[in-house]
């Protein structure tokens, strides 16, 4: 589940700086849904690679890519990070593949 609780000392004061935190509040929110969205599927295909099942987890890989490729667009991740991420399942599942061949 999603913390969305802000513990704040200091309220802002002018009418910018409240804009700003209604914007940031909605921003952190729908980043965090969607780094909640990239560690499900991500979850999902290392439960598919325990259970030796190759072909249904490289059907997942494409939304994974995706998943992490419009992170990296939106600035929700970093691109560093979302290349990390998918050469580590790629490693991962040819590790598999090799093992089944």
């Amino acid at each position: 589940m999603i913390n969305l609780s802000y513990n704040f000392s200091i309220m802002p004061k002018t009418k910018s700086a409240k804009k700003s935190l209604r914007k940031s509040r909605k921003r952190r929110i729908e980043n965090l849904k969607i780094k909640e969205k990239i560690k499900k599927i991500k979850k999902e295909i290392k439960k598919l690679v325990q259970e030796n099942r190759a072909e249904e987890a490289k059907k997942l890989l494409p939304l994974f890519y995706k998943a992490l490729d419009k992170a990296a667009k939106r600035g929700t991740i970093k691109e560093g990070k979302a290349n990390r991420e998918k050469s580590k399942i790629a490693k991962l599942l040819s590790k598999l593949s090799q093992k089944e061949v």
